[in-house]
């Protein structure tokens, strides 16, 4: 019966989201380890564990991949889960490849998640995906536009210009043409380009491309290498385009950017996200899911200090906006918070 309640809330919020796309890369996942910097690295671990975890992030350049790094470490210094963090190609990548047993948890759009979890958009070819869980919302993935043309004001101004969208199916993609179309324009209307983070600054500085999505957590290391080198600055996302982006998506809410974020940039800018979220497999024991989430959500201070997106880990922020079931470990431990999650 829960099952079945969850499908059919999925399926009332993908009727919601026709104007709305999201997914990444399915390509198979690189082989790059992340090794984290971090001092809790030489804390006494605690117990270890007989589990071990594969966690999949995404491109050596973005947060997911940083964030990822840190978030791996305090999971398996404090609850002694043996987790392996890994670069990917995203959230569809993640998602298939809990699916498939590869990994048993991954950093995605919450974007992304629902459409896996109902079978549309970016999973309508492969259907719904229902062997992962929800362990927390994590931080604002903030879409990003980022260019070098004084010219580029508002996405507006994109038309007749290269832009990087990301790789086609990706979730920059889908949030690059989301904000098209809201702004007037289709990818026909523009030299589309289809880059990863790292070569669409490459592109920028080489003048092979005017502008670029960038979707993840500010500060992005690609934007930030960009902006310390280059008089490259991000264009708002904003008033009626922002506007009718959340009208025709859930998903997207507006948030500022605030000034000094990156080097250079004196102003706050406004733009639109979605939530970067954490998810686990199904088949996981309910132990060791309670544990890693405690592991994170016990120490949020701590890694605030190693990560500007730890000050978003918050109990509220962890437990709304999903559209897929929590892991009964992840509710059991929200539950002892006093927040009431549904799960299966």
């Amino acid at each position: 019966m829960k099952k079945f309640i969850a499908l059919a809330a999925a399926a009332v919020m993908a009727l919601s989201l026709v104007a709305c796309g999201g997914s990444s890369s399915s390509s198979a996942p690189a082989a790059t380890t992340a090794a984290s910097g971090s001092a809790e690295a030489a804390a006494p671990a605690a117990p270890a564990s007989s589990t071990k975890m594969t966690m999949g992030t995404g491109g050596t350049s973005g947060t997911y991949y940083a964030f990822g790094g840190i978030l791996g470490q305090y999971i398996k210094n404090k609850s002694g889960i043996d987790v392996t963090v890994v670069s990917t190609d995203g959230s569809k990548a993640n998602i298939q490849g809990i699916d498939i047993g590869d990994y048993q948890l991954g950093t995605v759009q919450s974007d992304v998640m629902a459409y896996a979890w109902s079978g549309t958009k970016s999973f309508e070819s492969e259907g719904a995906v229902d062997t992962f869980r929800v362990v927390a919302g994590l931080y604002a993935e903030t879409v990003q536009l980022v260019t070098m043309d004084p010219e580029i004001k508002s996405p507006a101004d994109l038309k007749g210009k290269a832009v990087s969208i990301g790789a086609p199916g990706s979730g920059v993609y889908f949030n690059a043409t989301d904000v098209l179309a809201a702004a007037g324009l289709t990818e026909q209307d523009i030299n589309p380009q289809y880059l990863s983070f790292a070569d669409s600054a490459e592109g920028l500085k080489d003048g092979k491309i005017d502008a670029a999505f960038i979707v993840a957590g500010a500060p992005t290391p690609a934007i930030t290498e960009l902006m310390t080198t280059n008089d490259a600055y991000l264009v708002p996302i904003d008033g009626d385009i922002a506007a009718k982006m959340m009208g025709d998506c859930p998903y997207y809410t507006e948030l500022a950017i605030p000034a000094g974020t990156y080097p250079k940039q004196d102003a706050d800018v406004t733009t639109v996200t979605v939530k970067a979220t954490l998810i686990v497999s199904a088949d996981a024991s309910e132990d060791d899911v309670y544990a890693l989430t405690a592991a994170i959500f016990d120490n949020t201070a701590d890694i605030t200090n190693e990560h500007a997106k730890g000050a978003e880990l918050s109990i509220e922020n962890a437990t709304t906006g999903m559209t897929a079931p929590f892991h009964k470990g992840a509710a059991k431990y929200f539950e002892e918070k006093g927040v009431t999650v549904e799960a299966e």
